[in-house]
């Protein structure tokens, strides 16, 4: 009785961890059932995954401030809307109109086309999302059975910075930047893109270590288990 009454009792620190204040500090996420087929790596990943796909959108929001003709292009009501719009494509892997068949880095190089005439940033977001998701099988949850492939998600990450140096330096034909993203001028400097993008590629980076990390320890763990192992006491 004492041992159910124990397990019904919330794990502190695991089950109900103490939200951040201000929305600052480290973010968890609430127990759920699919925890349990989770390794603590596997939560390290969907937490990464998480984060990056937050950073994105942190990255649509700043771009359609900066460039409202864009959600113009999609026919969105507002901003809010075109917030949402982007975040159901990506959702549900569907490319933004005008790019069905395409995926991936396909839907990268064309929102950085001086003559695509779509939304631009819904594309751009699609894009590195749909890379880092496709990088990672195409999951953003990931469970004991999931098997990852580092160097995969290190091109992910080459990709995202290939794809911010491409944000600050293209032009169109009159040579105006297609997206108007990091500022540095005599009367402001925003470089809120440029640490964000730097968020992305840091936590891809380290997924790519780590899993070359997570396999070598694999045998170094069952060596050590062999090395101290004691018999256990029967009487």
């Amino acid at each position: 009785m004492a041992l159910s009454v124990a397990l019904m009792l919330p794990l502190p620190g695991c089950v109900n961890p103490t939200p951040p204040r201000d929305g600052k500090g480290p973010r968890s996420e609430n127990m759920s059932a699919d925890q349990f087929g989770q390794t603590d790596f596997n939560r390290t990943v969907t937490l990464a995954m998480r984060d990056n796909l937050n950073s994105l959108y942190s990255l649509a929001d700043k771009l359609y401030r900066r460039n409202p003709r864009e959600w113009h292009k999609s026919g969105m009501a507002d901003q809010a809307a075109a917030m949402k719009h982007v975040r159901h494509l990506v959702d549900n892997r569907m490319p933004p109109a005008g790019l069905n068949g395409l995926r991936d880095i396909q839907v990268l190089a064309v929102s950085l086309d001086p003559n695509y005439q779509g939304d631009r940033v819904a594309a751009f977001i699609y894009g590195l999302a749909d890379t880092m998701i496709e990088a990672h099988n195409g999951k953003t949850r990931f469970y004991v059975s999931d098997v990852l492939d580092g160097q995969r998600i290190y091109n992910a990450a080459r990709n995202v910075e290939a794809a911010a140096w491409l944000l600050a330096s293209r032009r169109d034909g009159a040579g105006n930047p297609l997206l108007l993203a990091n500022e540095m001028s005599s009367t402001a400097v925003n470089l809120s893109f440029e640490r964000e993008f730097g968020a992305i590629i840091g936590r891809l980076d380290l997924i790519a270590n780590l899993l070359g990390e997570n396999g070598r320890r694999i045998g170094i763990n069952y060596a050590q288990g062999l090395l101290f192992f004691n018999f256990l006491p029967v009487r």
